[in-house]
This record gives structure tokens, C-alpha cells and sequence, in this order.
């Protein structure tokens, strides 16, 4: 008769203490930079959350150029535009009158 050995199922690797505690902060130094990257990423994209963008309606004769000069601000006015087209979704500059454009924060 051949004598088997019975081996129980159970986890095959146990953590210590120590280890526990590695897991753990290695976690929560995870979430808290996955929190930071998110945060900024919301934040240049919307400017404060708190304050609504600026809106303009679209006149007979406007164009993205005219609009963009028009916003107090230091930077170019190329980048202005940009911004603009950025933030409305347009793939050109063809605008409509009586079209609602949401202009950046100054």
C-alpha cells in the first residue's frame, strides 16, 4: 500500500504584517496621485468649477478672429481662437448667427 499525502488548499502567499502595511501605502500613494492628475486635468480644463464660462451669440458678420480679439487677454490672439474652437467643439471657423459660443475665462 502506497501512503498519499494529503496537502490542504489554501492561499499560497501570506502577507506579513509588514507587508500589509506596504500594500497599503502603496495603495493609497496610487489613489492619491490617480485624485492629483485627475484634479489638475478638471481644472485647466474648465477654469473654476464654480464659475460658469463666459457665452456670446454669434452676429451676422463675426468671426472667430473678431471674437477672440475682443477677450481681454495676454495671450496671442492664434491661441485665443484655438481655445475657443477648443472649447466648442468646432472642427472650422464657419460660424452661424444666433450660434452660442462658450468663451474661455479670462
Amino acid at each position: 500500500m502506497v501512503a498519499h499525502t494529503v496537502r490542504r488548499a489554501g492561499p499560497s502567499l501570506r502577507l506579513t504584517r509588514r507587508g500589509r502595511v506596504v500594500v497599503l501605502v502603496l495603495l493609497a500613494l496610487m489613489a492619491s496621485g490617480a485624485s492629483a492628475v485627475l484634479f489638475t486635468t478638471a481644472s485647466r480644463a474648465s477654469g473654476d468649477p464654480s464659475t460658469p464660462l463666459p457665452t456670446i451669440t454669434v452676429q451676422p458678420g463675426d468671426t472667430l478672429w473678431d471674437i477672440a480679439a475682443s477677450l481681454p487677454s495676454r495671450r496671442d490672439g492664434w491661441a485665443r481662437v484655438d481655445e475657443i474652437r477648443r472649447l466648442n467643439h468646432l472642427g472650422s471657423g464657419d460660424l452661424q448667427p444666433g450660434q452660442v459660443l462658450v468663451l474661455p475665462h479670462t
